[in-house]
């Protein structure tokens, strides 16, 4: 049984085995809109092409590889899980890249980095699995220097009464199957445990908390999109403080 009490535990518990899979997985469970949404997410990172962006919740470093394509800076990539980052270091080397990206293990509630070292910050599917968002958001803003760009890609619940009848289904029929397909006994648990967590959080944080959360933690200019029928949310800002 997962020690649904520790969202930490829960996400090392979900993928510490995954790592070979996760990637087309990712595919299954975004509707095969997961890298419009990322492409989506650093659309408000490139315009700045900051000299180095964090990386939150990289895994198998797939928007880091796109942060670096898409910029010409360093790219700084952060996961918990150490097997997801042995396959990101792979992806990072196939694709000639490993001189501009590197992959450290580390929690987004305790952010092993000084304050405002970061031009810019990307943070992927993360606020389901902390302890406190509102003190995740905070420590996130922490690390970044003031007028930075920001921006996160996270799964939604769609707002339209009937795609969420749709999407519920998908997500506790089809996902469960689909991840057994696909990936084994492992996916099947992920693919069941992704629809209720997903719902649970937006149940406790709904999108007006989240838009309130960031311009708490000390971030400005918010801007929210609804993805794919309300499957995806991408959301953005800037860290407070920077030049007019």
């Amino acid at each position: 049984m997962r020690d649904t009490a520790n969202p930490d535990r829960v996400a090392q518990e979900l993928f510490d085995e995954l790592p070979a899979r996760y990637d087309r997985l990712a595919e299954v469970l975004s509707f095969g809109q997961n890298g419009r949404w990322r492409r989506a997410a650093v659309d408000h990172i490139a315009p700045d092409d900051p000299g180095l962006v964090l990386d939150v919740a990289s895994g198998t470093a797939g928007v880091a590889i796109q942060l670096s394509r898409r910029t010409s800076g360093r790219v700084v990539g952060l996961d918990l899980t150490e097997p997801m980052l042995r396959r990101g270091r792979d992806n990072v080397a196939s694709a000639g890249l490993g001189e501009r990206v590197s992959l450290t293990v580390g929690s987004a509630e305790a952010l092993p980095f000084p304050d405002e070292v970061f031009d810019g910050l990307v943070f992927t599917y993360l606020l389901r699995y902390v302890g406190d968002p509102q003190a995740t958001l905070t420590e996130l803003a922490r690390v970044v220097r003031p007028g930075a760009a920001v921006a996160n890609l996270e799964f939604f619940v769609p707002p339209n009464r009937f795609w969420r009848f749709w999407w519920w289904l998908f997500t506790r029929f089809v996902l469960p199957a689909a991840g057994f397909v696909t990936g084994g006994r492992e996916w099947f648990e992920v693919g069941r445990f992704l629809g209720p967590s997903i719902s649970g959080h937006y149940r406790r944080y709904p999108l007006s908390w989240h838009v309130a959360a960031w311009k708490q933690a000390g971030f400005d200019e918010v801007g929210v999109r609804i993805m794919s029928l309300g499957g995806g949310l991408v959301m953005w800002g800037r860290r407070a403080g920077g030049s007019p």
